[in-house]
């Protein structure tokens, strides 16, 4: 990895000398183990550590096939779905890959004993397989996680649709929490030249999921002038909600749990922030019992920050424990989006606030092709910026997922792969001088 490391760096590092240079036969991983599936059982979700299921581990390259091609990551970052499958919740993720791998003799390479998860890479590719067109070594790249294989007619008009769509480095092996990845071509994107590689690698899956739950048409479709009611609004995926409703015009109405974090949706440009701890509240009784009374007290809060709307956009993704109040909250004829439920999937509403109001509930996951790659245009033009905290290195991401688990983070949490320190990778310096106020402004700061 050394000499790829060293042509990567050079200033003067062209296509031809990095396609000269032999792809290593191993690289390191942060991957699961088949062997520690049974590791938790028995505990309490909260009480799963990351720290304890991944491992940093030599791992053999996989060779590109038809359509695929070898990134050498410079950066990637933790996304939830690291958390879930550090803890083997909703269950181990090598359930997908033994039947990723039944698909064909090309799929059979994912099912292997150990995984290497992340859904998020900047890096350079290093060689492709055959019929590869658009890409070639020495490109700068990130990815986006969706891999479907099309042949169905299903997902032509939305790749997330397509029977086969999968979650790159999720339901898929060779993920981006790794020195090398193996993704497919069309997954590749072009890195934003104005960003360091831990900044460009940050976006990546939940800039596109909030792409597509709120400003898509596959989504909640917002306009100019809607209010939106964002929760977890300074975390991974609602600070870039946020910055969608503001850049959007509509009115963020920024759910937080603590002061700090209602000082970064401020500072991000939101007016109407709502602490729900310091303002107590607690939509559950008991593990059985939600409280209406909360849901009601919600809603007249919110109506004191809106000059007495209701909201008609809720981006919900705890789940479990808000879904009820988010239905109540919603406006006649509104819309609840969601995804993730990160606080529990078996959701619980009063069904008479949605039919007899005529609200929707609209499911939305990642995004597809396009979306993806729109949101990421927004990134290299500037009008979205990433929402970076900590980065870590590649030996830390045990730490680094068990802080996201623990809801220690603000904005994401990025780590180094390849790259040797932060701040490298930028070209574009005359786009980064526009834009460092704002950089600089949405780099979050480290609990």
């Amino acid at each position: 990895m050394k000499d790829i490391l060293e042509a990567i760096l050079s200033d003067d590092m062209a296509a031809s000398d990095l396609a000269a240079l032999a792809v290593p036969e191993s690289y390191r991983a942060c991957v699961l183990r088949k062997e520690d599936v049974g590791m938790f059982e028995g505990m309490a979700t909260s009480d799963k550590d990351p720290r304890k299921s991944l491992h940093l581990q030599e791992v053999p390259t996989p060779q590109p096939g038809p359509g695929e091609a070898l990134v050498a990551v410079m950066a990637s970052s933790v996304n939830y779905n690291s958390v879930w499958s550090a803890i083997f919740e909703p269950l181990p993720t090598f359930n997908f890959l033994e039947r990723y791998g039944m698909m064909s003799p090309l799929s059979k390479r994912h099912d292997l004993p150990y995984h290497v998860i992340g859904s998020d890479l900047s890096g350079v590719v290093l060689c492709t397989g055959p019929g590869v067109n658009a890409w070639k070594p020495g490109d700068e790249v990130v990815a986006h996680c969706l891999s479907v294989e099309l042949e169905s007619s299903d997902g032509h008009n939305d790749t997330m649709l397509d029977p086969e769509q999968r979650i790159w480095g999720f339901e898929t092996n060779f993920g981006g929490l790794a020195e090398i990845a193996l993704v497919k071509s069309n997954q590749l994107m072009p890195k934003p030249g104005h960003l360091s590689w831990e900044e460009a690698a940050a976006p990546g899956l939940v800039n596109s999921t909030a792409y597509r739950q709120l400003v898509s048409r596959n989504g909640a479709g917002m306009k100019q002038g809607d209010n939106v009611l964002i929760w977890g609004a300074s975390g991974g995926l609602g600070s870039y909600a946020t910055q969608f409703a503001l850049a959007g015009g509509a009115n963020p109405i920024c759910v937080v749990s603590s002061p700090q974090k209602a000082d970064i949706c401020r500072a991000m440009g939101a007016e109407a922030v709502i602490d729900r701890n310091a303002e107590d509240f607690r939509f559950w009784k008991n593990e059985h019992e939600q409280d209406p009374r909360e849901w009601r007290r919600l809603g007249k809060r919110i109506r004191e920050l809106t000059g007495g709307e209701d909201v008609d956009i809720v981006f919900e993704h705890p789940g479990r424990e808000t879904f009820g109040a988010s239905v109540y909250v919603t406006r006649k004829g509104g819309t609840i989006v969601t995804c993730a439920s990160t606080s529990g999937y078996n959701h619980e509403y009063d069904n008479r606030y949605l039919w007899m109001s005529l609200k929707r509930i609209i499911g939305s996951h990642f995004a597809n092709y396009r979306e993806a790659w729109e949101a990421n245009r927004l990134i290299a033009k500037g009008k979205i910026h990433p929402t970076l905290s900590k980065v870590y290195s590649l030996e830390e991401t045990g730490q680094a997922a068990y802080d996201v688990h623990r809801n220690l983070h603000q904005g994401k949490v990025g780590v180094l792969a390849l790259a040797p320190e932060e701040g490298l990778g930028v070209h574009d310096h005359e786009m980064r001088a526009k834009h460092i106020d704002a950089i600089n402004h949405f780099r979050m700061p480290a609990n």
